[in-house]
Formats: structure tokens, C-alpha cells, sequence
């Protein structure tokens, strides 16, 4: 209802999807995930964590398979056909080690008693969804640092498997390659720019000197665009040249082109993941804003027979704009649905009583006018509606709470300019 006691427009009245909070995300190379729960097929449950395999990865499994199976050709010919299944089993275990990277920082997160909710293997690796950010600047570096170094762990032990196997045989090419891919994903993850894992050292470092976290966001974020920029000029060079393997005859031919591609969209993954972590910093900084007190209508309380017209009056009346069900004994015990509001016409309103609009107050429908940021979306996703009752440390009523309105707050503090 407007000040004049008067509904607002329905499409208001529909209850938005509430957001989510903003999430720490530690992990290689991948673009932040959706909002959604899941997001693919769970493999299992390590340390509580649900473990996902996005269906991009079957994508990318494919691509190793076939690229893999083509260097197995030059150097075991005689596994014919045979040598896509070492393929396969390449691609397998060269993600089970990405695995074992973001279980490095799912297990630092949880010794610091930080809830993950998943990790999640995808295009290009894998990611941790961290629900908070690391409380100091020690803890956000040794949170980054443990995922690059166990893959150079991994990468130590697939050397060392090396010594004990015959070269140019099937474990001698599988251990070599696991090991190679380990110490490229470690070294690439060392790179010092958002939304890699080295951007995270970067901005654990500079929070420590300036002893403000968002500076060290700004300044890694911005590293990792420069990064992007280089990856996206540098890679094709390189290749280019032979100063990572044999040079390209010409810039055009299709491996040239796919050197292109393959660089093109490791820039735009670190690009947008630069930007997301900076819009996501600046947002954590903006969240404390929204506290339930602020945002909560002043509601007035009425019978449950008490017709809705007479009830709009009382609101309007008192500068309402949400009207609570309470018994004879003034308890709430019910809130009346805006969208229920919109609904009657004119005509019928007196005839209507507010009890049949209600919904009754279930577990969870009551919010601390205390609540805020972080704390206060967390709650209202754990118990959807589109009304909460607010109320006051003591119990006594302080209004209604719609999700409408902490959407509007959310989109609000996310468009302004920092």
C-alpha cells in the first residue's frame, strides 16, 4: 500500500527472487558460477562440501581426450584406437588433481570456519563457493596459497612416480602429463591478478600496508585486467615465436587460430572475473546498509474480522503501509498479503475481511529489526515469503518486512557508483 492507503502497483506485489549474498570464491581459472544450487551432477560430499561436475565439463573432457590421444599417436603407435582411453583416463585424473586444489581451500576455509557451500569442476577448473570473506589479511593469503601449492605438490609426486616407471611407456606419458598440467595449473594460479588465486595473495598483501580490504580488491582486480590484456596479446605471440613449443609458420593457419581462440577466452574469464570480484567487494562494503530496521513498513494491527476497508483506513490513517493480523490479546498472528490487497476491487472491500487476506506466521516469518547485510538475505532465503513480521529484541511489534523492498535495496546498492 502507498502512504494513502492505497495499494501499490501489482507488479510490485509479486515477491522477487531474493539475492543472494556475495560469495569468496577460491579456485582456478573459472568464471564466477550462477547463482543456482547444484549446477550440474554431484559427485559426492568430501568434508560435507557437495562436489559438482558442471556439463561444460564433458566439453572440455572431450577436447583432452582428443588432443591428448593425438600426441599418444606420435608417441605410443602401437596403442591404435586404444590410446583415446588413455586419454580418457588423462582427462579424468588430470581433473581429480583440480579437485584436489579446491579441496585445499575448502579444508583452509573450514579450519578458519568459513562455510563453503560447493565446489563445482567446470570449463576451465574448478571453483570453491566460499560463503564469507576471511576475516584478515593472513587468512585470505594462506586461504589462496594452499590450492597452487598442492597442485606443485602433485606435481612433485607425478615427478617422483616418473623416476620409478620406463619412459615411453603408458605410465611414463600419463605421469608426465599429469605432472606438466599440475605445475601449468599452479604457476598460472600464481599469477598475481583477480579472480585467480594469486590476485588473492595480491590482495591479502596490499589490505596488510593500507589495512583496507577494498583497496587490495582494487589493486588485484586491475592486475588481473592488465593480466587479461597480456594473456590476450601475449599468448598468440609466444606461440607464435616457438617460446612455448615449435613457432607457427603463419599467423593464419588453424593452429595459429586456435592459439587465438584458446587466448581470447582465457582473457575474458579473467576479465570478468576481475570485474565480478571488484563489484562483489564494493557490494560487501554496501550490505551492512541494509539492516531490517531501515527497511521495514510501519504496519498497523487489526482484527481479523475487521473488514479491509476499515483496516486500509486505519492505515492510512496512522501513515501505514502493512496492516498485521493479532488476536484478542493483541498477539500477530498473521500478516496480510500485499498481493492479496491488490487484488479485491474497490466495491468489495468492505464486505472482505482482512483474515481471509492473511497468511498465517510461520517458523521463521519473524525477523530481528537487528538484522542486517549478510546476516538479514540469509535469513529471509531460509524461509521465503513475501512478508516478514519485524520485531523488536523485547518482542513487541515493530512493522512488516517485504521481500519487494529488500530487492529494490539490493539493486539499489549494486548500481551506485562507487
Amino acid at each position: 500500500m502507498d502512504e494513502s492507503g492505497k495499494p501499490q502497483d501489482p507488479e510490485e506485489s509479486v515477491r522477487p527472487q531474493l539475492p543472494e549474498p556475495p560469495k569468496g570464491t577460491e579456485g582456478p581459472k573459472a568464471p564466477p558460477p550462477s547463482g543456482k544450487r547444484g549446477g550440474g551432477i554431484l559427485m559426492g560430499r568430501p568434508f560435507g562440501v557437495p562436489v559438482y561436475v558442471a556439463p561444460s565439463w564433458f566439453l572440455v573432457a572431450a577436447l583432452i581426450t582428443w588432443v591428448f590421444g593425438g600426441q599418444l599417436e606420435r608417441v605410443l603407435p602401437e596403442l591404435g584406437a586404444a590410446r583415446y582411453l588413455v586419454s580418457l583416463f588423462f582427462a579424468v585424473a588430470f581433473y581429480a588433481s583440480v579437485l584436489v586444489h579446491e579441496l585445499a581451500h575448502t579444508v583452509a576455509a573450514l579450519r578458519f570456519k568459513l562455510p563453503v557451500r560447493r565446489i563445482q569442476l567446470q570449463f576451465f577448473g574448478g571453483v570453491s563457493e566460499i560463503e564469507k570473506e576471511s576475516e584478515s589479511p593472513g587468512r585470505e593469503f594462506v586461504l589462496a596459497f594452499v590450492g597452487p601449492l598442492l597442485s606443485l605438490v602433485l606435481a612433485a609426486v607425478f615427478y617422483a612416480g616418473m623416476q620409478l616407471v620406463e619412459p615411453g611407456t603408458v605410465p611414463g606419458v600419463l605421469l608426465a602429463g599429469l605432472m606438466i598440467s599440475n605445475l601449468i595449473v599452479a604457476l598460472f594460479n600464481l599469477l598475481p591478478g583477480l579472480p585467480l588465486d594469486g590476485g588473492r595473495m595480491l590482495r591479502a598483501v596490499v589490505w596488510k600496508i593500507t589495512g583496507r580490504p577494498m583497496s587490495g580488491t582494487i589493486a588485484a582486480a586491475w592486475v588481473g585486467r592488465a593480466l587479461a590484456v597480456t594473456v590476450l596479446i601475449g599468448l598468440p605471440l609466444l606461440t607464435h615465436t616457438g617460446a612455448l613449443g615449435n613457432a607457427r609458420p603463419e599467423i593464419g593457419d588453424a593452429d595459429s587460430l586456435t592459439d587465438a581462440l584458446l587466448a581470447a577466452i582465457l582473457a575474458a574469464i579473467i576479465w570478468t572475473g576481475a570485474g565480478n570480484s571488484l563489484r562483489m567487494a564494493r557490494l560487501r562494503e554496501r550490505l551492512p546498509e541494509l539492516t531490517a530496521r531501515t527497511l521495514t513498513r510501519r504496519a498497523v494491527p487489526v482484527e481479523t474480522a475487521t473488514p479491509l476497508s476499515e483496516a486500509l483506513r486505519r492505515a492510512n490513517d496512522a501513515g501505514a503501509r502493512a496492516l498485521v493480523v493479532v488476536d484478542p490479546q493483541g498477539m500477530p498472528t498473521a500478516l496480510v498479503r500485499e498481493a492479496a490487497i491488490v487484488g479485491v476491487p474497490d466495491h468489495r472491500r468492505p464486505w472482505v475481511p482482512v483474515g481471509t487476506l492473511a497468511q498465517d506466521l510461520k517458523d521463521g516469518m519473524r525477523v530481528s529489526a537487528e538484522l542486517a547485510g549478510e546476516d538479514l538475505l540469509e535469513y529471509l532465503r531460509a524461509t521465503p515469503a513475501t512478508e516478514y513480521l519485524v520485531v523488536e529484541r523485547t518482542g513487541e511489534i515493530y512493522g512488516v518486512l517485504s521481500t519487494a523492498d529488500v530487492e529494490r535495496a539490493f539493486v539499489s546498492a549494486m548500481a551506485r557508483p562507487n
